[in-house]
């Protein structure tokens, strides 16, 4: 209890000289201030990018595979992966023909920085793709208005279109797209649908597609069957199937690729993994650099308030001499200044929480307005990293007041009496 009496006693007397000295206890903790910004931002920041990976992840499927000449992850050589053999429509349907494991596999063949014209607007920068009918069977093709083209659609290469959600933005503001016509590569085609908005900080391209019959992308891209690389998107159905999926799919790729036992697939099997990967690489840059910063910042701080509380010892000498001729132990002496260098600190940690909360409100309600796929952004702090900043900042507070609160504790009490 009398352990308790001295803490409570020590916080009254380190509020009123943190109040009695406003200005200098502000400076003091300036260093504090920035490097508690520093962490809950980061803490912020990758908080965010795990959302913007789980957006991903279910806009592509958590149980999605895509074959592919290329590898997402760019683990292996751009030049060796460069070098492979495309992956042709024929060997694709021969591919999606004979697996039996999956729910859905798709063919999918894409144009890149292609142009698109309706309503006397060019729109350019776009990517073409061309599928089959199943694609609307996937995450990716989720129409929000309209339809997906159908088998017989694809069948008889109609001469239809589904937009992505930016693409049928631009070209049509707030009409209705939904039986206009629009113009690739000089060919008409009639838009049937529009796909659900879906683009996110890792995939902001989703939404400026075009999606097309693939018979008739063939006829306008690719020159034939064997001039492009096609990707297979293949559904497993659920995650514990993507396993067997995955090495059905494999063994079949290997087979229709003519490959030896010996030899390395000339192809990949993309899955969110990609995207995890990039994010793990990019979490690892963020948080370098903040706890780099962040150091920088308390250790600036800790001398900062070391300073401080060596000056305040000194100006209070007086008063530690009538406390210790009172009966006040070194202990109490030692408690009082650790407590007020840790209270100063902590005052600072909820001064930073205060500012980066409305910071981040801010940011997260007006930046999407202007760059939609900044939408994963969350307007709070996370709970976790404000609780962390706060026992840091305390910390921090102990170990910068302990030398100062050592050499109050060891004040003689005569010659602070006579301290003017």
């Amino acid at each position: 209890m009398k352990i308790l009496a001295e803490i409570e006693e020590s916080i009254r007397i380190s509020a009123e000289s943190i109040w009695a000295n406003k200005l200098r206890a502000f400076l003091a903790t300036l260093g504090v201030v920035i490097g508690i910004s520093f962490v809950v931002l980061m803490g912020w920041a990758i908080s965010g990018l795990d959302k913007a990976l789980q957006d991903s992840i279910n806009l592509i499927g958590e149980d999605m595979l895509y074959i592919d000449k290329w590898d997402w992850s760019g683990g292996k050589r751009w030049k060796e992966i460069r070098n492979r053999k495309d992956i042709t429509y024929q060997q694709a349907k021969q591919l999606i023909s004979g697996l039996t494991l999956p729910e859905v596999a798709v063919p999918l063949a894409s144009a890149w920085n292609a142009q698109v014209k309706a309503n006397n607007i060019v729109y350019s920068g776009i990517s073409i793709a061309g599928t089959s009918a199943d694609f609307g069977r996937i995450p990716s093709g989720d129409v929000e208005k309209g339809r997906f083209f159908s088998q017989a659609d694809e069948r008889e290469t109609r001469p239809v279109a589904v937009l992505g959600y930016k693409v049928a933005q631009t070209l049509f503001a707030d009409q209705d797209p939904i039986g206009k016509e629009i113009k690739i590569m000089g060919r008409k085609l009639e838009v049937i649908g529009v796909v659900k908005r879906q683009g996110t900080l890792l995939m902001d391209f989703i939404d400026n597609r075009i999606y097309i019959p693939i018979g008739n992308f063939l006829e306008l891209f690719g020159g034939g069957e064997h001039r492009r690389s096609v990707s297979i998107g293949i559904k497993a159905g659920s995650i514990d199937r993507m396993d067997e999926v995955r090495e059905e799919a494999r063994g079949m790729m290997r087979a229709i690729r003519n490959l030896k036992p010996w030899e390395e697939d000339d192809f990949s099997i993309n899955e969110t993994k990609a995207f995890e990967e990039i994010v793990s690489t990019f979490r690892l840059y963020v948080w370098g650099i903040g706890i780099g910063m962040t150091i920088l910042s308390f250790v600036v701080g800790i001398i900062g308030i070391m300073n401080i509380m060596f000056v305040s010892v000194a100006e209070r000498t007086k008063e530690i001499g009538i406390r210790k001729s009172v009966g006040a132990k070194n202990r109490s002496i030692l408690l009082q200044f650790i407590i007020e260098s840790a209270f100063l600190c902590f005052a600072g940690a909820m001064t930073s929480v205060v500012v980066c909360s409305i910071l981040v409100f801010a940011v997260a309600k007006i930046l999407p307005k202007f760059v939609p796929e900044t939408g994963f952004l969350q307007p709070f702090l996370p709970a976790d990293f404000v609780f962390i900043a706060s026992i840091v900042a305390i910390f921090v507070g102990i170990l910068a007041g302990f030398l100062p609160a050592l050499r109050a504790s060891r004040v003689d009490p005569i010659e602070s009496l006579r301290y003017e």
